[in-house]
């Protein structure tokens, strides 16, 4: 197959990776342009760009897919198959008619649930009990498209974007070949229309949700954290300075009820085994986290480090 890969950020790196290694030709690689990135905000390739230039394959970064000129260089390759993860921009609908066998999406769901830009956030955040990718044909609307295959994972207590996003990223580059393959041997893929009344939007994160309300339950607080490993990262105010939590998970121990209801919304109740905190509804295990200019600590070193103790107390904000 003559493929076009248009991708930018880590997460489509492994089925760019597994494309060239099933044999593809992959003619095109499109990819946004070089940011500026790091304190010196120097020009930074994408890791999609690195691997592809790792294999000599020719990478196309125009700001844009809607000038009439990028889109006749496109057409110029004669792809069989569009393939598209994480890329990034918004590809015009003459663009998606132009490879032979049309364009084919790696997207980070069970597609209905979760279109839109920040899926696996928004899967741990709601509690849902799975995740999963789904490959779908590109169109117009918003991964609207009819549904080629999925692959599915558990959503543990544990699991964090991070740990979800690599997962789902191997997970989806199989498929993807997979759905390549039969494409090679059929010239068809069967798909499955989506269900329009099952549709769940994952609106794209804001900053302001990074922050901690203690008042909710030690389950939505742990949901939270690990959401937002790796980014944008929850955030709590202790002794004026703003923390970074980077993992929290609900405490499993029985603290007497007389105890909880003695305790503030925030207030740290004991300091052994992480940093047990008090919540609107529960105990809060913080495992990890992050002083302002310093080092991501496990929970024990942080402890030491700032002697911290039984009836300290996190807050919500600066006046908190």
């Amino acid at each position: 197959m003559k493929i076009i890969f248009a991708g930018t950020p880590e997460f489509a790196v492994p089925a760019l990776a597994a494309l060239i290694a099933a044999g593809h030709e992959v003619v095109m690689v499109l990819t946004q342009p070089d940011r500026p990135a790091g304190r010196g905000m120097k020009l930074k390739a994408s890791p999609v760009k690195v691997l592809a230039e790792q294999h000599q394959l020719f990478v196309f970064q125009p700001e844009t897919l809607k000038d009439e000129t990028v889109q006749a260089r496109i057409a110029q390759t004669n792809a069989d198959v569009m393939i598209v993860a994480a890329y990034g921009l918004i590809i015009p609908t003459v663009v998606l008619h132009m490879p032979k066998h049309g364009c084919y999406n790696i997207h980070a769901s069970l597609l209905p649930r979760w279109r839109g830009a920040a899926p696996i956030h928004r899967s741990i955040l709601a509690g849902d009990a799975e995740t999963g990718v789904t490959i779908m044909e590109v169109v117009p609307a918003l991964d609207a498209g009819a549904m080629v295959s999925k692959g599915v994972v558990p959503i543990t207590e544990s699991d964090t974007t991070q740990g979800l996003h690599d997962a789902l990223a191997a997970i989806g580059a199989n498929l993807m070949v997979e759905a390549m393959h039969v494409l090679t041997q059929t010239g068809h893929l069967d798909s499955t229309p989506q269900d329009e009344t099952l549709v769940t939007y994952a609106h794209k994160l804001e900053k302001a949700e990074s922050a901690i309300d203690w008042r909710k339950s030690a389950v939505e607080i742990s949901r939270q954290v690990r959401a937002f490993n790796p980014f944008p990262v929850a955030q709590s105010v202790l002794r004026g300075e703003v923390c970074r939590i980077w993992m929290a998970t609900v405490a499993p121990e029985v603290i007497t009820v007389e105890r909880l209801l003695d305790a503030a919304p925030g207030e740290v109740l004991g300091v052994h085994d992480g940093i047990l905190v008090a919540c609107g509804e529960g105990v809060l295990r913080v495992a990890e986290l992050q002083a302002p200019g310093g080092k991501r600590l496990s929970a024990q070193a942080f402890i030491q480090g700032h002697a911290l103790k039984a009836g300290d107390r996190f807050t919500s904000s600066l006046d908190g």
